[in-house]
């Protein structure tokens, strides 16, 4: 039982009372100051004679999740993560807990009674209690709202319904009703001026709202049975057996009836072959002709190229199929050899038992063109499904008679290719989005009625329906599909088309001229075009009959007077209505859009929400909603949601209305995982949701205030909330989402780390949003560029095919806040625009390329910067450059920042866009860049200027060479053992570290192969074959052949293990406690023993051998051991330099650190690690400059791992470090990070604690080895482990 009642001061009390157990009463008191919108709660406990815990959360309105207020102020202790319990106090008779909260925008606050003693709970008719927390009453004349705009205002509205004649009573409720809307308006920061602006001194945005996201998380693998770059079937393998080869041109399948029919096209020998195989059996005859200048084309071929038993028929030749048995299987095949003949293809049919097999009643055509070797896509057969493409492209021409038409095809191959998955689904969506945006022809000589348009779209939207429901990894491709077709509908939907248009003619004496030519259009061939019209024809109406308003819309909208008259039934002439009618008609043609928005607009947010809702909601009438709910299946609330959305869709003020669009998508949500009877409605209803979500998003975007923190946080909020929705496979964007609500919660004006934490979110979003957009490159626009290029659409309309798809959602809008919200971030951490990795003034000529890859082999000849959009880390710095700027983010202890550093080669990342925008327009200029600070000055110099002994241009160290090592004796040896003369300096560090490093500090178990056991495992008799295999490949090396370098490599890989090797290591192995992979099984000592091989071919990389040549060391000198080692499998994994390498300051440690394995830090992931300094005379005070945003981090189970451990790994001036490999025996996992609960984030005292005793062990380390050391290390529970130490370069 509760009860309430109000005071007249500021402060407005709440009393609650309930009866409990065993004569227990709980009294809650709320207090709320209007002033300051600070609530307080007192909950006091009556008659209790034990302990007991409130155990309670705090909501915000239209969130089921409990949240912690970020200022925690009644001490409560946070119970696992998702709730606080604050144990009752006595004081006197009664037992109290008083909580103070300082969020005007919290709505309620849920608990439960805990008794600690007996640990049970005590609930509220098996629920939560639940407290709302009231708002301030506001009385009816408001000091802020004066009573002309309210008589104003009701006088404006009085007049837009017509001047009604009401009752008192009647013009009074409308007087208040008016009056509570200014008041609504005046809270949420929209101002009485007419034009809505913002009020943002005024506004309240509820940034600190969140939902349990995790709650949304779509983690499907995408794998579909059987799936291959083309559909599989027996016959299609039986006859790829048969072929053989593998220069494939194309390939073909169809089906008429019970036949299967598959065409390939291929080069043999230089000769170009079709192969057509059948599932046919007895005599199968091929009647074909050929085609020489176009695929219409019939010509008789030269019996040069007949195949055995043909003949020659009447303008034909017909040539019988061959029975051919491979295995258990059987087929029939023809192999038509064209030989080198200028033919584009020949078509065909085939007679068999009687009937003529037909390609849907058309002859087939076999392409022979061969695709232009330099479009990547059409050789990328992984990403193309050929046989989809080419019969879309073949009955593109059926297609083009009607919409009827082209639905009906389009149920029929996606029906057929359905179970097949993303990529078959990928070119319906291709051709389907092609259509929509007119690339293809609608209607060409076929009348058909708007009936049967509407049900052949039903069919093929049911059809897409039941794949959303039933293919979980596909649901993504479904959604972009039906956002390019209408809704559809059987019975009368179509019919009303017809039917209503009739009705408008008549009633507005308007049954000649353009409406009749119109009418004959609908009545024939209705077509999305006809929305546009009609809403070109309401425009000109509400103008007072206007003109140049009617083609002002129609050509905003792609219609011009040329595609008017183009249609079969033209439309020439221009719309003339009586005056008199205007209203009227206004009215009818209003109805009349939204009769042609349910057939062909399924992505219309208002007919979406009618069609869902129906009439009984039309009207905002949440009673008759209610009655409704029953027949529609929909939760009450959101039907709430949707009236709002319908109500303020053009509201200047954004905020309300994209807080219920995401309101009502995560309300619809659930709906859409089951079987609903009404689910293709609901998934077009969240479709136009998340529409309105961009479009909503795009209209506000002039009004949005970045400097005002709280309104970007919000809006970012709700940005990432709906990309979470949409998104299959988004675990990427919930744990953005997730560090997004911490960041929210966290924020104080002004804190330069918050906005560090914020800036590296952001950073990871980036990442996200950046892979997201690769992989829609690369699994879509093959097919927009092998089906555009079939069906001949303009070159340009398929260049941008991706890029305008991605455009077209929710990721490009998130795109531009971030950009926006950047450079407040930089400005409040005190970032500027450059992160200098390598400090190094030079001067150059600018050159531009998007890879630094592609050029990382090329030799400039002049001294040049390079100005790069994407680096990787791992690339090496081309001989000319003195200078590589990017917009990337490499790891500052990334292979390419050290080799930079080492070689006196400025290197920086750009953080503003139009910075590095204008550094590439400089392409071939001069310029030269001064460091001032941690900044970077770049200016213009005249050319002449410059030279290689001005600038100090890099040249190779002298004397550097390398001491060629000899084999010990022994294949394997302990750490014990290691000397400089049987290991590298790898290997000799960790002998000394073990010996010499407090017992803090672990080092992990190891032991080494030596210096020459892959030389000596190579003579060994059981590779001789290999051996020699290798010294022919090393002959063809030495005189420039580099592309042989990739084959040593898989030669080595092809070793066997000696056997005195593999003894000897398992006898190393056991006795330094290390795990023997053969204990497992014979199969873990096969992959331990590639894993050594990988490590001794890394010798042969590509970087490896480039870089000995720009150093002028002799390649051939290098030897590998190998440091054997166990894989300590850590929370986090760090790297030291114990020297700021940046800073060049001794006196300064600079670190790195990420979750999981170091891999992930040194292997150049994507993102950055969590970077600190501490001095060395106060190593308890760390310095965090910048927060992690790595995408991935690397786990494995207990492994081991072999490390490279050259004889190059240190040498003056040149460091062999970093360019071979390291192999993992066991497989690593890779894990999407969450940065939201972890401790060296969120915890501070954590935080300082781990970073002091890692620079610590930093400091300690150095001073072993008397000089700056480069240390790589790993952190499990707590304990410090380092794995290699390594002299700082």
């Amino acid at each position: 039982m509760a009860s309430s009642s109000a005071g007249n001061n500021s402060q407005i009390p709440r009393v609650h009372h309930f009866d409990l157990i065993d004569g227990m009463q709980l009294e809650i008191n709320i207090s709320r100051s209007a002033e300051r919108h600070n609530t307080r709660i007192e909950f006091k406990l009556q008659n209790c004679t034990r302990t007991w815990i409130l155990h309670w959360g705090l909501l915000f309105r239209g969130n089921k999740n409990w949240f912690i207020a970020a200022d925690n102020s009644s001490g409560g202790k946070s119970y696992q993560h998702g709730a606080l319990q604050s144990q009752f106090m006595k004081h006197g008779q009664i037992h109290v807990v008083i909580i103070e909260l300082r969020d005007p925008n919290i709505h309620a606050i849920e608990f439960v009674l805990k008794d600690g003693p007996h640990d049970r709970w005590l609930k509220l008719n098996h629920g939560n209690f639940r407290i709302e927390i009231p708002a301030s009453d506001v009385p009816v004349h408001h000091s802020s709202t004066p009573k002309e705009p309210a008589e104003h205002k009701a006088e404006s509205h009085w007049e837009s319904k017509g001047r009604p004649v009401n009752s008192p009573k009647l013009q009074k409720q409308g007087h208040n009703n008016t009056l509570r809307e200014i008041l609504n308006r005046l809270s949420k920061g929209i101002s009485l001026n007419g034009d809505g602006d913002p009020v943002r001194g005024g506004m309240q945005y509820s940034y600190k709202r969140k939902y349990n996201v995790e709650e949304w998380l779509q983690k499907h693998s995408g794998e579909h049975p059987k799936r291959s770059h083309k559909s599989s079937s027996a016959l299609v393998d039986l006859t790829e057996r048969f072929m053989g080869g593998t220069d494939l041109i194309s390939f073909q399948r169809y089906f008429d009836h019970n036949y299967e029919v598959v065409v390939f096209s291929k080069i043999i020998s230089g000769d170009y072959h079709i192969f057509v195989a059948a599932n046919t059996k007895g005599t199968t005859v091929l009647h074909w002709g050929v085609s020489k200048s176009s695929p219409c084309e019939w010509l008789v071929p030269p019996t040069d190229i007949w195949p055995e038993n043909s003949k020659q028929v009447s303008g034909a030749c017909q040539s019988y199929f061959i029975d051919k048995f491979i295995g258990n299987g059987s087929f029939q095949v023809i192999d038509v050899n064209l030989q080198k003949k200028n033919f584009v293809g020949i078509q065909f049919v085939i007679w068999t038992g009687g009937v003529w097999i037909k390609n849907s009643g058309a002859n087939f055509f076999a392409e022979l063109k061969r695709n232009n070797p330099t479009e990547r896509f059409s050789q990328d057969m992984k990403e193309l499904v050929i046989w989809l493409l080419h019969e879309i492209a073949q009955k593109e021409k059926e297609a083009e008679r009607s919409l009827m038409h082209r639905f009906n095809i389009a149920t029929e191959l996606t029906q057929r290719c359905k179970s097949e998955g993303g990529l078959e689904l990928i070119g319906i969506l291709v051709w389907l989005r092609f259509m929509a945006y007119r690339h293809l022809t609608w209607n060409k000589n076929y009348n058909v009625k708007p009936r049967e348009i509407s049900e052949a779209q039903d069919r093929f939207t049911c059809l897409l329906q039941k794949i959303y429901l039933n293919q979980p990894s596909d649901r993504e491709i479904v959604r972009l599909i039906m956002a390019c077709v209408g809704r559809g509908g059987s019975g009368d939907v179509g019919q009303r088309i017809r039917d209503e248009i009739l009705l408008i003619q008549r009633n507005y004496d308007c049954g000649t001229g353009m409406m009749e030519e119109w009418h004959q259009k609908l009545h024939n061939n209705s077509s999305p075009d006809d929305i546009i019209i009609c809403e070109a024809l309401i425009n000109y109406a509400r103008c007072g009959f206007r003109i140049n308003v009617y083609w002002e819309t129609l050509n905003a909208n792609g219609l011009t007077r040329e595609k008017l008259a183009s249609y079969d039934r033209p439309i020439v002439s221009e719309p003339h209505f009586r005056s008199d009618l205007r209203d009227g008609l206004i009215r009818n043609l209003t109805a009349y859009l939204k009769t042609l928005k349910a057939v062909h607009a399924g992505v219309d947010l208002e007919s979406a929400i009618d069609i869902c809702l129906g009439s009984s909601f039309k009207d905002g009438d949440v009673e008759n909603a209610t009655k409704h709910r029953s027949a529609v299946g929909l939760p009450l609330n959101l039907l709430e949601s949707l009236n709002f959305v319908k109500a303020h869709f053009g509201d200047i003020n954004i905020g309300p209305l994209m807080e219920k669009l995401l309101e009502s998508r995560i309300l619809l949500r659930p709906v859409l995982l089951t079987s609903h009877g009404r689910l293709k409605d609901l998934l077009f209803l969240d479709i136009s949701l998340d529409s309105a979500v961009r479009t909503t998003m795009e209209r506000g975007l002039k009004n949005l205030n970045f400097a005002y923190i709280p309104e970007a946080l919000f809006f970012f909020s709700l940005m990432l909330e709906n990309l979470c929705l949409s998104t299959v496979n988004n675990e990427d964007f919930i744990y953005c989402t997730k560090d997004w609500y911490r960041v929210c919660e966290s924020f104080k004006s002004g804190d330069s780390q918050w906005a560090l934490q914020t800036k590296a979110m952001l950073d990871r979003l980036q990442l996200v949003l950046a892979e997201r957009s690769q992989h829609y490159q690369k699994s879509i626009q093959p097919s927009a560029q092998y089906l555009g290029k079939l069906l001949g659409v303009p070159k340009w309309a398929i260049d941008i095919f991706t890029e305008e798809l991605i455009r077209s959602g929710c990721s490009a809008i998130l795109s531009i806040l971030i950009n926006r919200f950047d450079p407040i971030l930089r400005k409040v951490s005190n970032l500027g625009s450059w992160q200098v990795i390598s400090p190094v003034e030079v001067s150059g000529f600018v050159t531009s390329v998007h890879e630094l890859m592609t050029i990382q082999n090329k030799v400039y000849k002049r001294p040049t910067v390079i100005v790069a959009s994407r680096i990787s880390g791992e690339e090496e710095i081309p001989d000319g450059v003195v200078a590589v700027l990017t917009t990337d983010t490499p790891d500052v202890l990334s292979h390419i920042s050290i080799r930079a550093r080492n070689s006196k080669v400025c290197f920086a990342t750009c953080f503003d866009k139009n910075t590095f925008q204008d550094l590439k327009s400089k392409e071939g200029k001069a310029i030269s860049i001064k460091i001032k600070s941690t900044n970077m000055v770049i200016s213009d110099i005249i050319s002449t200027f410059l030279s290689y002994k001005s600038i100090g241009f890099r040249s190779i160290p002298q004397g550097v060479t390398i001491k060629r090592k000899t084999f010990c004796g022994n294949y394997a040896v302990s750490v014990e053992e290691f000397t400089g003369e049987k290991v590298g300096t790898k290997s000799c560090n960790i002998k000394l570290l073990n010996a010499r490093l407090p017992s803090w500090i672990k080092i992990p178990v190891s032991l080494a192969l030596s210096f020459g056991s892959f030389e000596t495992a190579l003579q060994d008799k059981v590779n001789k074959d290999v051996a020699d295999r290798i010294l022919s490949l090393f002959q063809l090396i030495d005189h420039g052949d580099h592309s042989k370098l990739r084959a040593i490599q898989e030669a080595i890989l092809k070793m066997h293990a000696p056997p005195s090797l593999t003894n000897e290591l398992k006898h190393k192995m056991r006795n330094s406690r290390l795990t023997w992979p053969g204990d497992e099984s014979d199969k873990m000592w096969s992959c331990a023993w590639q894993a050594i091989k990988k490590v001794w071919a890394s010798k042969w990389n590509e970087r490896a051998f480039l870089s000995c040549q720009k150093a002028k060391l002799n390649h051939v000198d290098i030897c590998m051991a190998i440091l054997i080692q166990e894989v300590i499998c850590g929370d986090y994994a760090f790297v030291i330099h114990t020297k700021n390498p940046i800073s060049g300051d001794s006196n300064e440690i600079y670190a790195e650190i990420v979750k999981g394995l170091g891999e992930a830090l040194v292997g150049a992931y994507p993102g950055r690690a969590m970077t600190f300094t501490a001095k060395k005379t106060n190593l308890k005070s760390p310095t965090v400059t910048g927060y992690p945003s790595k995408l991935t981090g690397l786990y494995s189970k207990k492994s081991i791992i072999f490390r490279s451990d050259s004889n190059a790994e240190d040498l003056e001036g040149f460091s062999g470090a970093g360019i071979f490999d390291s192999v993992i025996l066991d497989k690593v996992d890779k894990v999407v990070l969450d940065y939201s609960r972890d401790p060296i984030i969120v915890d501070k005292a954590f935080q300082t604690s781990l970073l002091s005793r890692i620079v610590e062990a930093g400091k300690i380390i150095e001073g072993l080895f008397g000089c700056p050391q480069d240390i790589e290390g790993v952190v499990k529970a707590g304990t410090i482990f380092v794995v290699q130490a390594r002299p700082q370069i």
